[in-house]
């Protein structure tokens, strides 16, 4: 079975941060590429202020934050990925865009290295098939936010052999988003139809259910654009029209109003306080 050593990932997002964060901490080589040199930085800053956290919260130690930061090279050119055991792709969740990606990723690496996708709902056996080693790929998807969840899905392709599969597991259909994704919809179809607040809805789940955050919190958290896109592959896919995107998730992202990356979402997080927006 392969040993993974040295981790590539594809996109300085806040999922490409947060998965470079964990390997990194675990001691791993993490080669983190993005196409602007301005975002690999932005990225590695937040990966040290959230390293920077964990040592003031105790959870590591000032010695292991300096080890796992000079873990990560960044990179502007996917030739840095030429030795890398696997390369996690961690783009924008779309698919025609994920699959660009990883055709012009394949080239650059060596032929026994594993490709990965953090891709949360995308088919796994469509994405496999844009590569030149479907044999070789696999779904790892990690949780938001990374450093703090303790999950990660593996998610077989019809041709992810069984060597791919043992080696991802030995590495520190989405069912996490199939139940709570359409939790997060129906809460807000809740809020469409005027049963409840904002407010009332998140502090029923909170107290009634015992969740750490509301459904519409956590959906501003996650991005309202994600949460649309997912059920929305959801949709397409199942055919299933439990999986029905709420109309009013819809109009919020037209709106841009995505959530906490935008300062706006179920609610406004442009004061002190976020308030709710309906």
């Amino acid at each position: 079975m392969v040993e993974i050593r040295s981790i590539g990932v594809m996109g300085a997002g806040q999922m490409g941060s947060g998965i470079a964060h964990v390997c990194a901490l675990a001691g791993l080589d993490v080669g983190l590429y993005d196409i602007a040199r301005d975002r690999l930085e932005a990225c590695l800053n937040v990966v040290s202020a959230n390293l920077g956290r964990q040592v003031a919260s105790k959870k590591i130690t000032e010695e292991q934050r300096r080890e796992a930061l000079s873990r990560i090279k960044l990179l502007t050119d996917l030739e840095g990925f030429s030795d890398t055991d696997l390369v996690i792709e961690a783009v924008t969740e779309n698919e025609t865009i994920k699959r660009k990606a990883l055709s012009q990723l394949c080239p650059e690496l060596k032929p026994g290295a594993m490709i990965g996708t953090n891709t949360s709902s995308v088919s796994i056996t469509r994405l496999a098939a844009s590569t030149d080693r479907p044999e070789r790929f696999i779904g790892i998807h990690f949780m938001n936010p990374v450093p703090v969840m303790q999950l990660v899905e593996l998610v077989r392709g019809i041709a992810t052999e069984d060597e791919t599969f043992e080696a991802a597991r030995n590495f520190p259909a989405f069912m996490v988003n199939r139940i709570l994704l359409p939790m997060i919809n129906e809460a807000i179809y809740v809020l469409y139809e005027g049963v409840g607040t904002v407010d009332s809805i998140d502090t029923a789940m909170r107290l009634g259910a015992n969740h750490p955050m509301g459904p519409l919190q956590l959906a501003d958290f996650i991005g309202l654009d994600t949460c649309l896109s997912i059920m929305q592959v959801l949709h397409d896919g199942l055919a299933d029209s439990k999986y029905r995107p709420c109309p009013l998730l819809v109009k919020y992202v037209e709106a841009g109003w995505l959530g906490r990356k935008t300062q706006r979402g179920f609610y406004d997080y442009r004061g002190a306080t976020p308030i709710p927006t309906r």
